[in-house]
């Protein structure tokens, strides 16, 4: 009787050994440079799918940030639209003005104390021509009230002025003449209109201006120029120009002067005449040594500077009030990212156990928190722009926009991103994938 032989026992295959490490064959750098762009855009998927997947609680966190852009866009937008507003009145000055206004000197500022007391006199400008390197100064009284031509009105600031004031502030004639020695000394009812004015009371009739009537009050003044329009933020053109002692005995019968405006000849000779003519005044004025003077004086460079200073620190203040809302944004990025990282411990210990790098899972979720910010900060930028318009157009301030305006939404939600958005990147790497997978 035949036996059956059991089957034969099969030797297992053999396996290749792996090489020693200094014999095996490396990747090419291009080949890792592949690898990482492919795992970056695999995070970045994975973001947009998780950011979609709760996309009303992801909007809802990026709300913050867009509130705290558009508030910083738009307080930018504001103090650089006030900004060009004064730089543009004061540039209009010249760099060789000097302005002297009544009040006592204090620490408020550029004349905080402006108006308090009236203290300059035409004497006191009359006496300023004598001064050396001084070529040219204007008393001024202005008031405003509503001129009428015909059936047209229009409420604009009427200024006496003297003749120098053309050169100090640098008028041209569009028509017509500026006022003469002769029509200032005799107080003459003369008057120049801005284009502004002239607009708005002849352009109807279409009647030339010149050699016609207008009223202020119940003063009659004839026109004899039309000033050349300056342009500019700031409507200088809505004015009308009449002699210094017309104005002083028909609109403002007073023995004061609201101003005075010095022209000195050259820019390095401003320092000099401001110490000469502070002197002066003082003399005149009775002030003993070591007393407040009853005036102020500044240089359009000065006034310049002290704008300047004034518009910085509001940017500053306004940028720091807003910058609250960004940062409220950013704890509301990080505790919502936190959260995530929380719900989604299970899937990060998968991801690990199937070869993900910690550098991986944490790029992943600083992906999702850069995109909540940057996408809050687009969204912040267009609704600041819209805002900072909306403030300047109802304020009449020009609408500025720099490159800083543009380039900041960004580099601001970046770092929001970046600094908000670490920690819970940082957590979610360093998970243990046995205790992730076992999180239900």
């Amino acid at each position: 009787m035949s036996r059956s032989l059991p089957p034969p026992q099969l030797s297992p295959p053999t396996l290749p050994l792996p090489l020693p490490s200094h014999t095996r064959t490396m990747p090419s750098h291009g080949k890792r440079t592949f690898r990482r762009g492919m795992t970056l855009g695999a995070n970045f998927g994975s973001a947009l799918e998780a950011l979609w997947t709760n996309r009303l609680r992801s909007m809802l966190t990026a709300l913050g940030i867009f509130i705290g852009v558009a508030a910083v866009i738009a307080a930018l937008t504001l103090t650089q639209g006030a900004s060009a507003l004064i730089n543009d009145r004061i540039s209009t000055l010249g760099t060789n003005t000097i302005i002297i206004a009544p009040g006592s000197a204090n620490n408020r500022g550029v004349f905080g104390g402006a108006g308090s007391t009236q203290s300059l006199t035409p004497d006191d400008a009359a006496a300023l021509n004598h001064i050396t390197h001084v070529t040219g100064v204007s008393p001024l009284l202005s008031v405003t009230d509503q001129v009428v031509y015909g059936n047209q009105n229009w409420n604009t600031r009427i200024q006496g002025v003297s003749t120098a004031f053309q050169n100090i502030q640098g008028w041209d004639m569009a028509e017509g003449r500026w006022f003469s020695t002769s029509d200032e000394r005799s107080g003459a009812a003369v008057a120049l209109l801005g284009q502004t004015v002239y607009h708005n009371l002849f352009d109807t009739s279409g009647d030339d201006p010149i050699g016609r009537t207008i009223r202020v009050r119940d003063q009659l003044f004839r026109v004899i120029g039309v000033l050349q329009a300056k342009g500019g933020s700031f409507n200088q053109d809505d004015i009308v120009f009449v002699p210094f002692t017309a104005a002083l005995t028909r609109l403002k019968n007073t023995t004061y002067v609201d101003q005075i405006q010095v022209q000195v000849d050259t820019a390095d000779n401003v320092s000099q005449v401001q110490l000469d003519l502070n002197t002066l005044l003082e003399r005149r004025h009775h002030i003993p040594s070591g007393s407040p003077d009853d005036f102020q004086t500044i240089s359009s460079s000065q006034l310049l500077q002290t704008a300047q200073q004034f518009t910085q620190t509001l940017t500053f203040l306004l940028v720091g009030i807003a910058a609250i809302s960004l940062t409220v944004g950013g704890i509301g990025i990080m505790n919502i990212m936190i959260v995530s990282v929380t719900e989604r411990t299970r899937e990060i210990g998968i991801r690990m156990s199937i070869g993900a790098r910690r550098s991986d899972i944490r790029n992943q979720f600083l992906i999702e928190a850069l995109v909540l910010s940057l996408g809050g900060g687009v969204i912040g930028m267009a609704l600041g722009l819209l805002l900072g318009f909306a403030i300047t157009h109802a304020f009449g301030l020009p609408f500025v926009i720099t490159t800083s305006s543009i380039l900041m939404p960004f580099m601001v939600s970046a770092s929001i991103g970046i600094i908000f958005g670490l920690y819970p990147a940082v957590r979610a790497s360093r998970l243990d994938p046995i205790v992730a997978l076992r999180t239900e």
